[in-house]
């Protein structure tokens, strides 16, 4: 059954240098013609597709949070119309851009139900903000952060971005040190990946971009583990980290390999053992559910040997890594017989560590851990 529901809002006020998201700039797009579709996608999927309750609704993008106040309200009425209500424990998260997240927009995603809020911060260095294509500033993230608990939110989440062009490991210290002084619950720290149709992939072709050494990235990265411990978040996940009982709870669906519905152009879902992506650009997300009900534009039966592979390549990203137990009650068959060659040649390397209970990375894998999940995947 599922649980876990992402919905893609791709508009967006500014488009930054790095982002490769299904997303379009906001100016003159036909938003309300997008929630309608929405609407009717969320309302065929459910009657398709039925489950008993929701745990986790993750709003993303693009920057949901520029739609208008009117925007945002029909959307919200969609959601609470057709999924809530959530169950106690339940995580509803908006993604959100700081500087330009009014109280009065605050207010409203926190009346209706939004308990979480992801920030894209990425750095407190102006300089680099500007540089990256961001239109905020570092005064903005401290400003809007306290907007947003002063209206009640006490679960947010901060995003940051390391082995930026021109980012010396210092200007990373120092970012990490403002960050903790926001008094939020979560961090997400990712390392710069240059995308194709992106500037930044542009430049890099041009050899017009001057990023950090691989080693410097592999210090950041160690630095930004060094300064989580102390400042008493926990490594949940290779990126990620959070005070206790913190945890994206969304995210951990994706990472527990469980199914999910994926609503939104561009968005992917993962449901009754089938893998499907829907259309991208607008005018055929909205055309082929005008049409056909459904914005689907690939279908992938995910195969048992896939299951298994998928649970080890994303498990695998929890520090706790894959529960050996687990893997028997889901597939009925032996972690270690079915992966016994592969487990004990990442052993060997280092990358991998195996007990009775469980398969998880190494402290060396965390650092390479592309290089393990590859090898779980035939």
């Amino acid at each position: 059954m599922v649980k876990a529901a992402y919905i893609h809002i791709p508009f967006c006020e500014h488009i930054c240098h790095y982002c490769d998201f299904n997303k379009v700039f906001i100016k003159n797009q036909p938003v309300f013609d997008y929630i309608d579709a929405f609407e009717l996608e969320l309302s065929n999927t459910l009657s398709r597709f039925p489950t008993d309750t929701i745990n986790t609704i993750f709003v993303g993008g693009g920057t949901p949070t520029s739609l208008s106040i009117d925007q945002l309200e029909k959307f919200l009425e969609i959601i609470h119309k057709y999924l809530l209500p959530l169950t106690t424990q339940a995580e509803f998260t908006f993604e959100a851009n700081p500087g330009r997240l009014s109280q009065e927009k605050l207010q409203l995603l926190y009346d209706r139900g939004v308990n979480r809020l992801s920030f894209g911060v990425q750095v407190f260095d102006d300089n680099l903000l500007e540089k990256i294509g961001r239109t905020h500033r570092a005064k903005d993230v401290f400003h809007t952060i306290e907007l947003a608990k002063k209206v009640g939110f006490e679960n947010i989440n901060v995003d940051l971005i390391y082995s930026l062009p021109g980012q010396t490991i210092s200007s990373f210290e120092k970012t990490l040190k403002q960050a903790f002084t926001l008094g939020v619950q979560h961090f997400s720290g990712y390392s710069l990946q240059i995308e194709p149709k992106t500037v930044f992939y542009n430049l890099m072709r041009k050899g017009k971009l001057a990023l950090p050494t691989e080693e410097e990235e592999a210090e950041m990265y160690t630095i930004l583990l060094k300064y989580m411990e102390e400042y008493g978040f926990y490594q949940y996940e290779i990126s990620n980290f959070s005070k206790l009982g913190y945890e994206s709870k969304h995210n951990l669906t994706y990472w527990n390999n469980e199914e999910y519905y994926g609503l939104g152009a561009g968005a992917h879902s993962y449901v009754h053992g089938v893998r499907r992506a829907n259309a991208g650009p607008l005018k055929q997300y909205i055309s082929l559910i005008q049409e056909n009900g459904f914005p689907f534009v690939e279908e992938n039966i995910v195969t048992a040997r896939e299951k298994m592979e998928e649970e080890l390549f994303l498990g695998l990203r929890k520090s706790s890594g894959v529960s050996k137990q687990l893997f028997k009650e889901k597939y009925g068959q032996d972690l270690s017989s079915i992966f016994s060659k592969e487990i004990k040649e990442q052993v060997n390397k280092g990358l991998l560590i195996e007990t009775d209970e469980f398969v998880r990375l190494s402290q060396q894998g965390k650092y390479l851990g592309n290089e393990v999940f590859q090898a779980f995947i035939q």
